[in-house]
């Protein structure tokens, strides 16, 4: 039934449970798969005021760097448990990507026909059964979407 699965993770528990699920749905499916991260823009917060200005390029070229390796660091174990489940796997860091943004963007890209993901937080009437990135995941993907709670 579905031939390209991309699954989102940032490492939560959620997260780790979406991949399992992807994995077997993978499995039986005879889909292959896309393991996605994003770590969203760097917002500092930081501009001039009374008292002059911060660079704050450095700051934000650490707190990437920092990113990118918690990235990689993730992907790799999530590989990890697609080659021990027998699913061969591309994994793909989105650095200063929103997260929805990006997983639509490579779905689409990727001609996903199923995306998994997580369920996250519950806060605000507009979001009483799913988390924002999920919920606007859900609202604008053009294929099927699983969300795992």
């Amino acid at each position: 039934m579905f031939k390209s699965i991309l699954v989102a993770t940032d490492g939560s528990d959620l997260a780790n449970k979406a991949l399992e699920v992807a994995l077997e749905t993978a499995r039986l499916n005879g889909a292959s798969l896309t393991i996605l991260t994003a770590t969203d823009p760097v917002s500092t917060g930081i501009g001039s005021g009374g008292f002059g200005t911060i660079d704050a390029g450095p700051i934000v070229a650490r707190l990437e760097e920092a990113y990118a390796s918690e990235a990689a660091d993730l992907l790799a174990a999530a590989r990890h448990k697609a080659q021990e489940a027998g699913i061969t796997a591309q994994t793909l860091h989105l650095p200063r990507h929103r997260p929805a943004d990006g997983i639509i963007e490579t779905a689409a890209e990727r001609k996903c026909d199923l995306i998994v993901m997580g369920s996250h937080g519950r806060r605000g009437l507009g979001r009483l059964l799913l988390g924002s990135q999920a919920a606007e995941v859900l609202a604008r993907a053009p294929v099927p979407v699983l969300i795992i709670k």
